[in-house]
């Protein structure tokens, strides 16, 4: 497997983001072990809320979360996914699979030994931590989604996903900035737009962006499928707090909340609503998304 690392000075003076790097070795069952990077801020003794982000985002996406939430008095973490931000970068999209990304985040839970989680995911980061908390039921206290799922191949597949996966596997190239910039309802300044970027120097470095939409599950017969129905039956069972809070803007999953609030248990009388956002709901709503963590009493 070759590996690329993003070089740090990618990342000096971007707006906003002003945290201390962490990181760890994480390795998934069939890989040798890869440098992912997370944000960990506030005390250490919390319980932690853990943000996970998704394509073709990395930890910059929270910058506007972390702080009142740590001003609230909570240990606030944050990772890169592998691929993604100042985390290791394999090369090859083939070096990408849905079970490599269950398995690396779940390496890195393990190793800073995480407890009584509570978890805020969204897209990609959906998909993988919703799987990983029915997985792992006994380190998660709640979860609140915000434009995400956990597919099964048992939902229809949209045009508007089918353009995307088509896009994001052919175009000749891949501007980050500008495809989080499309699915915002505000307009991003072009120095944010720049710091979605960062992480890409070249095309040698998207392999991880450019493979996500095509290891959503959406076939009965792709490799995933069978760990995705047993975490949404263990999902139909949840009954810790479960919140969905979506951004009614996406026009591909503004309403996917409706399915995750009738089949999740702890779903039932939490405050669930559906905020003028677009898909990356903690770009447009991002301290109001935080105050909705803390009101929630996370």
């Amino acid at each position: 497997m070759d590996v690329v690392r993003t070089p740090d000075s990618r990342f000096d003076n971007l707006p906003g983001y002003r945290f201390a790097p962490h990181y760890v070795d994480v390795a998934a069952s069939d890989t040798e072990s890869l440098r992912m990077h997370y944000v960990d801020e506030g005390p250490r003794g919390a319980p932690p809320i853990v943000l996970l982000h998704g394509e073709p985002t990395w930890s910059y996406l929270y910058r506007t979360m972390i702080p009142p939430l740590v001003a609230a008095g909570h240990r606030v973490l944050a990772p890169d996914l592998i691929g993604f931000g100042k985390s290791d970068k394999p090369t090859r999209v083939e070096d990408y699979t849905y079970l490599r990304h269950v398995e690396w985040v779940t390496a890195w839970i393990e190793r800073l030994g995480l407890q009584d989680i509570t978890a805020f995911v969204q897209d990609w980061g959906s998909l993988i931590g919703l799987r990983i908390a029915a997985e792992q039921e006994h380190r998660f206290s709640r979860i609140m989604v915000g434009n995400g799922f956990l597919p099964t191949a048992q939902q229809g597949v949209s045009l508007g996903f089918r353009g995307w996966r088509t896009f994001a596997r052919f175009t000749p190239v891949f501007p980050a900035g500008f495809i989080v910039g499309f699915a915002c309802v505000d307009k991003l300044p072009p120095k944010v737009k720049a710091a979605y970027d960062a992480p890409f120097p070249s095309a040698q470095y998207q392999a991880g962006a450019r493979a996500f939409p095509r290891l959503v599950p959406t076939s009965p017969k792709d490799p995933a499928v069978p760990a995705n129905r047993a975490a949404w039956d263990a999902l139909g069972k949840w009954e810790k707090p479960f919140l969905c809070v979506f951004g009614a803007k996406d026009p591909i999953l503004g309403k996917a909340d409706r399915a995750l609030i009738e089949h999740v248990p702890g779903a039932e009388g939490q405050p669930h609503d559906r905020i003028k956002a677009g898909h990356f709901l903690q770009e447009d709503a991002g301290p109001e998304l935080a105050q909705r963590l803390i009101d929630w009493g996370a």
